[in-house]
């Protein structure tokens, strides 16, 4: 059996690479915390770090063993959470899973602003994950409602779904740019210019899609540079290193030094959907889920309610 304390130090060492500072962190000393690894270790016949004189590190298999024990640390702190609100009798505590672009397009922002309006004594705690792991949280009643960019599978006997917003991609590029001239761009004028990708979290083959997509339209990106997250692609085309596709909630606003321009002919966009469990145990989940879906119904966002998807 499985000591979570003994995942924490573990994590906590693997993070430092440093027994001293981990020891410093986690509030003990250094020795019981060397004990409880080298115990760890013992109980999974495992070397899970290679330790020398100057620094210790995890070995191949320690780092695989890090990625599960993450997993399994986020999903005990959230049980836990919702073990302590049921304890207290609580129904207004919430479990949110959410992607980024849940927040940069408003939408979650929105609906916990308006949550807080109607019922400022619920707790709320937001956790940023993966859509796969989202859905496992949903399942294990951990969650209790996910905001991701692709929704389960339609036949899930367990998840409902409902399509909150398509966010169109628009074409941003340097102010300076030759092409910034133009208020029409075809695919003829971006075939062969530099490019900077935007990373899809959680998507191994985004580069593909990306460029799939590109010579779908009709051109072919020479990707220069992949940026973590739009804001960080926005920045570097402000730089004048190369053209992107963002989103368009986030080019609202943005700097005099990049041009925005809508490619009709290039039809892509960031979805955002709504994902629960189809058994709803406490009423403030159910009114948390119509508030989300019903604001983004007044934006003129989301599909009218025949629009649900996902075996609903």
């Amino acid at each position: 059996m499985l000591d979570l304390r003994q995942l924490r130090y573990f994590s906590a060492v693997a993070e430092t690479e440093h027994v001293g500072r981990a020891a410093e962190q986690l509030h003990i000393s250094q020795s019981p915390l060397s004990r409880q690894i080298a115990q760890l270790e013992k109980n999974l016949g495992l070397t899970l770090f290679e330790r020398s004189q100057q620094r210790i590190r995890l070995t191949r298999d320690g780092a695989i063993f890090l990625s599960e024990a993450r997993a399994l640390l986020r999903h005990a702190d959230r049980l836990e959470n919702l073990g302590r609100r049921l304890g207290r009798g609580e129904e207004g505590g919430l479990c949110i899973g959410y992607v980024a672009d849940a927040m940069h397009t408003g939408v979650l922002p929105g609906a916990l602003r308006r949550l807080q309006e109607e019922s400022p004594g619920i707790h709320v705690a937001l956790y940023s994950m993966a859509a796969a792991e989202q859905f496992e949280g949903l399942r294990q009643r951990s969650l209790d409602i996910a905001l991701v960019r692709e929704p389960p599978d339609r036949d899930d006997p367990v998840l409902r779904a409902a399509s909150l917003l398509e966010d169109p991609l628009l074409l941003v590029l340097p102010a300076g740019h030759p092409l910034a001239a133009q208020e029409t761009i075809s695919a003829k004028d971006l075939d062969g210019q530099p490019w900077i990708a935007v990373e899809e979290p959680g998507d191994p083959v985004w580069r593909d899609t990306f460029v799939a997509s590109c010579v779908a339209s009709g051109f072919a990106p020479d990707i220069r540079l992949d940026a973590a997250d739009p804001l960080t692609a926005l920045g570097l085309v402000a730089s004048g290193l190369g053209l992107a596709l963002v989103q368009k909630s986030m080019v609202r606003g943005a700097t005099e030094a990049v041009a925005v321009r809508t490619l009709p002919w290039h039809e892509a966009s960031v979805q955002l959907w709504a994902v629960w469990h189809h058994v709803d145990l406490r009423p403030v989940v159910a009114s948390f889920r119509e508030t989300v879906l019903s604001d983004e119904r007044e934006l003129g966002a989301a599909p009218p309610a025949g629009g649900l998807a996902s075996g609903v």
